[in-house]
C-alpha cells in the first residue's frame, strides 16, 4: 500500500513494535508513549475532521502541534511545563520513526519549541539518614522478623549498588547468594556491571535464608507476604512508614537512595564516567546533575561552618 493508503493507526502500531522490540522501552515508558501518541493522532482527526493517513501526517503544520500543546496544557487535567515537553520529544519521536522507516518527514516540527523547563537536581539523603533508613526495618513493630530483612535487602542494594528499583525486584532467586559483581539490564535494554558490597551481599544473604517459602530458582528473589512478588508499592509504602519514624522529608524515596548513592561517591572522589557506568546513564549529562548536588552540599557545609560566611 501507498501512504495514502496506509492508515495513521497502522504506522503509529508499527512505531509501538519497533519501541518495543527494537529500542526494547520498558513496558511503562512504551505505556507512556502509546498515550501520546494515541492523544495526539485523536487531536489530529478531530482537527481535521477525518480519519488520517500515513501521507496526512507528513504535512502537520507547527500551528496544529502548539494547538495540541495548548489543549494538553487546559483542561480538567493540565500537564506540567515538563510533562508538555515530555509530550513534545514522544510527538518528535513517533515523526521521526515516520520520516526514516515510511518515508515521511515532517519538516514543519522543527519550528516548534518546547516550554522551559527548570532543570531539577536530584535530592538525596544524607548518608546518616541512608543508614537510618536501611537500619530502621528490623525496628518495625509490625512487620515480621523475615520481612524486616527482605525490606532491609532490598534498601541496601538501592543504596550499595545504586539500582533502581524495578532493577532489584526483577532479581530471581538464582541469582543469589550474589556474586561480586552483578550484570544488570536497565532503561532501553542497556547492560552494565555493578559491584556488590559484601555489606549487601550478607543483608540479601540473611533476607533469602529467613524467607518462609520454598527456594525456586525461577522465582523473584524478594517476596511478598503470601508468596508472590515483592511489589514496588510495598517498597515505596515501607519506605513512606520509614520517613514518619525517623522524621525524613517526603524527598526520602527508594530512589533518592540511588541518588544517594551517586552522590557520597562523587563526594568521596569517584570520577563521573565511573559514576556514569554504574548508574546505567546513557548521557554522561544525566550524571552530571550530581556535580551540582555536591557543590550545594559543599556551600552549605562552608556558609554553616565557616566564621566568614
Amino acid at each position: 500500500m501507498t501512504a495514502t493508503q496506509v492508515p495513521a493507526s497502522e504506522a503509529f502500531a508499527a512505531w509501538l513494535e519497533h519501541l518495543a522490540h527494537e529500542r526494547r522501552l520498558s513496558p511503562r515508558t512504551l505505556e507512556a508513549y502509546g498515550h501520546v501518541g494515541r492523544s495526539w493522532l485523536a487531536f489530529l482527526e478531530r482537527h481535521r475532521g477525518e480519519p488520517q493517513r500515513l501521507a496526512d501526517l507528513g504535512t502537520v503544520t507547527a500551528a496544529e502541534v502548539r494547538a495540541h500543546l495548548a489543549e494538553r496544557r487546559g483542561g480538567n487535567h493540565p500537564l506540567s511545563a515538563r510533562s508538555l515537553s515530555q509530550t513534545l520529544s514522544a510527538i518528535r519521536t513517533f515523526h521521526g520513526f515516520l520520516d526514516r522507516r515510511c518515508g515521511v518527514p515532517t519538516p514543519q516540527l522543527a519550528l516548534v519549541r518546547g516550554p522551559r523547563v527548570k532543570p531539577s537536581l536530584p535530592r538525596p539523603v544524607s548518608a546518616d539518614q541512608a543508614k537510618g533508613m536501611l537500619a530502621e526495618p528490623g525496628l518495625d513493630p509490625d512487620a515480621e522478623p523475615w520481612e524486616a530483612l527482605r525490606d532491609a535487602a532490598v534498601l541496601s542494594l538501592l543504596y550499595g549498588c545504586g539500582l533502581r528499583l524495578s532493577e532489584a525486584l526483577s532479581l530471581n532467586r538464582a541469582d543469589a547468594p550474589l556474586p561480586e559483581t552483578l550484570r544488570i539490564t536497565g532503561k532501553g535494554g542497556k547492560t552494565r556491571i555493578v559491584p556488590v558490597l559484601p555489606a549487601v551481599r550478607q543483608a540479601v544473604d540473611r533476607a533469602v535464608a529467613a524467607q518462609p517459602f520454598p527456594p525456586e530458582p525461577t522465582d523473584a528473589l524478594f517476596r511478598a507476604r503470601r508468596g508472590g512478588p515483592l511489589s514496588a508499592r510495598h517498597v515505596q509504602a515501607t519506605v513512606q512508614r520509614l520517613r514518619g519514624r525517623l522524621g525524613l522529608p517526603a524527598s526520602a524515596t527508594p530512589h533518592a537512595l540511588r541518588h544517594s548513592f551517586a552522590t557520597h561517591l562523587l563526594g568521596a572522589g569517584a570520577d563521573l564516567r565511573s559514576i556514569q557506568e554504574l548508574l546505567g546513564h546513557a548521557s554522561l549529562s544525566t550524571t552530571q546533575k550530581y556535580t551540582a548536588v555536591d557543590a550545594a552540599h559543599l556551600l552549605g557545609a562552608y556558609a554553616s561552618a565557616h566564621p566568614r560566611a
